[in-house]
């Protein structure tokens, strides 16, 4: 439980900071761990024919359509240390649940569908001629797609990335159900917040960390609009 002796109202106490960086870890380490996973699923629906791509169209978003505590839930139901899954990684010491890389997990998934969607988008406006004249000069598929395909989709790949990262951000309710609510280990900025309401006195220390959680994720989505402007200036789709 949260201190609220008064604090000057800017001033974040040392519980409050912990929570700040700990939420950046967990948002940044669930980026850039779903990222290649984010790159290769985007570029297969974007360019791939398979059985079932409906299907994985639709699991893949599923996450922005089940409330975060279904999701969390089901998380706990694979991953737990009794789950179908985290049960024998569990053996080999390896365990997400109640842990801040279980939240970072929580927050990936969460995220994933802002991911793919920013870079399936990027992936479908690449101009296939220029990949086709990639190979018709010999270069293979694989080469082809790190030194025409993958550059050229960068901007997109950036875009999808920031929004992971803000949603990563401020993910509660798969987190929470997932690992619980522990100082320094699990309370993220959006769990801080919600036990600031829970105590009496806490509204200051809630709104300090609202601030700080508005201009993070802001700040995040300035950058990415930056980012697609970039792109499409140097696309010479604006003047």
């Amino acid at each position: 439980m949260f201190d609220t002796t008064p604090n000057p109202f800017l001033e974040l106490s040392p519980a409050e900071w912990t929570a700040v960086w700990l939420s950046l870890k967990i948002a940044t380490v669930a980026t850039l761990a779903s990222l290649p996973l984010g790159i290769l699923t985007a570029y297969a629906l974007a360019r791939w024919q398979f059985p079932g791509k409906a299907l994985v169209n639709g699991l893949v978003h599923l996450p922005l359509v089940l409330p975060p505590v279904v999701t969390g839930f089901m998380l706990l139901l694979l991953l737990g240390r009794k789950g179908l899954i985290g049960a024998y990684l569990a053996q080999v010491g390896i365990v997400f649940s109640f842990r801040w890389t279980g939240a970072a997990v929580a927050c990936g998934v969460m995220g994933f569908p802002l991911m793919v969607r920013a870079m399936r988008l990027s992936f479908e406006a690449i101009d296939r001629r220029l990949e086709r004249a990639s190979e018709t000069l010999g270069a293979s598929r694989l080469w082809t797609f790190f030194l025409i395909t993958l550059p050229l989709a960068t901007p997109g790949i950036i875009v999808g990335a920031i929004l992971a990262f803000a949603k990563a951000l401020g993910e509660f309710g798969a987190t929470i159900t997932f690992v619980s609510n522990i100082p320094g280990e699990t309370q993220t900025i959006s769990a801080a917040i919600y036990s600031y309401t829970q105590v009496p006195g806490g509204d200051a220390g809630a709104m300090r960390l609202t601030l700080v959680a508005v201009f993070i994720a802001l700040s995040a989505l300035v950058t990415s609009e930056g980012v697609q402007w970039w792109a499409e200036k140097r696309l010479g789709k604006v003047e």
